[in-house]
């Protein structure tokens, strides 16, 4: 079977932020255009971000997908790696803080920037 592989970052147990990959089935459809079963959304936003563009440590505010539309975004972990995605490339951002916590930028979150040339255009979609 074919699968889309779904960049996530997670809120981990220990509070921090991290990258896993979970693979999502493309079983509907047909072999010409392979199709995943229908997702729920709950909204879209698009976002520019200009050239020198860096947010400071945060978590998602709610799960949602990101996908880059122009330019290139590098997310900072908590644990000290970094991941840059490009035109084309996405995550599923669901590093929300943990039920009961209060926000502690030393532990939670990530921080982003726009890095190159290009300003950042991203597109958000609620889970």
């Amino acid at each position: 079977m074919t699968t889309f592989t779904k960049t996530i970052l997670f809120t981990d147990t220990d509070g921090r932020a991290r990258f896993k990959h979970e693979e999502i089935a493309l079983s509907e459809g047909s072999p010409q255009s392979m199709l995943s079963q229908l997702m729920p959304s709950g909204g879209m936003q698009l976002r520019m971000s200009p050239v020198g563009f860096r947010s400071q440590f945060h978590v998602s505010p709610h799960p949602q997908w990101v996908f880059i539309l122009q330019g290139q975004m590098e997310i900072f972990l908590q644990v000290g790696t970094s991941k840059v995605f490009s035109p084309g490339d996405h995550f599923y951002s669901a590093d929300v803080l943990p039920q009961g916590a209060t926000f502690d930028p030393k532990v939670h979150g990530h921080w982003s920037r726009q890095v190159g040339p290009d300003p950042l255009q991203t597109l958000f979609v609620r889970a």
